[in-house]
Order: C-alpha cells, then structure tokens, then sequence
C-alpha cells in the first residue's frame, strides 16, 4: 500500500508569516525597551546634575560665609590691635577673642556695640561677638 501525503504550500506559508510576525513582535519588543531604558537613563542623568548643581551652590555658600567671617575675624583684630591678641577661637557659634588686659576697646564696640559681649578679668579681656550677627549683617550689606 502507497500512502501519498499531499503538502499544502499555504501550510508553509503560514509558517513564514507566523514567523516573521514573531521577529517583527520581538524587534518591537527590543525596541520600545531600549527606548524606555534611554529616557530613563536620561531621567537620572538630569536628576544628578540638579543634585550637582544644588550642592555646588550649596559649597559656594558656605565658603562665602566662610570669607565673610574670616574678614570680619580680621577687622575685628585689626580693629583692637594684633599685638594686642592673645588667641582667636571660634566655639560653636561665637568667635572668641582674648586680649591682653591693657587693651582699648573702644574701637571694637563702635563697630558690634552691645553685640559683643567683653568681660574683663586681671588677665585677659574675653571678647565675644555672635557668628549669625556677623553672617546677617554681611549678608544684608549685599
């Protein structure tokens, strides 16, 4: 007995198309990930140079704060005279300064007034003037 099998060429056919069909899928597929995956590497990408940009500004306030009260340390020396000076300290949010006993001050209250705060004792002068009072006028003279 002669079994003949007959091949339908649409059969094929369709194989091809289901095929193609399916690396098309795949490719698209491929495609709209890579595309998604860029813009969310571009996302972060922008995020970091907003966190950047934010924490340079951030350094270049604290040095102008710095400088300003670096300056004001210098004025306030220079205004009760360096030989005068014994130490310079800046303690939590004060600047300390320590003078010999024979020292003028008059100079430095024209300047802070009742912003620095001065005692006196048999052997040194402490003078105490406020870092945020230093930092606020420096920055309302801007």
């Amino acid at each position: 007995m002669i079994v003949a099998v007959k091949r339908n060429k649409k059969r094929n056919l369709l194989k091809i198309l289901a095929l193609i069909a399916l690396v098309v899928m795949f490719g698209a597929y491929y495609y709209h990930m890579n595309k998604s995956f860029e813009e969310q590497q571009l996302r972060e990408l922008e995020s970091k140079k907003a966190l950047k940009l934010q924490e340079d500004k951030k350094e270049k306030e604290k040095k102008d704060i710095e400088k300003a009260i670096l300056s004001e340390i210098e004025k306030a020396i220079d205004l009760v005279g360096q030989e005068n000076i014994r130490h310079v300290k800046i303690i939590e949010d004060k600047v300390i300064i320590i003078c010999e006993p024979a020292t003028n001050l008059d100079a430095l209250m024209v300047r802070y007034g009742a912003m620095a705060f001065i005692k006196k004792t048999l052997n040194e002068i402490i003078i105490a003037v406020d870092i945020n009072f230093i930092v606020k006028s420096r920055l309302n003279a801007k």
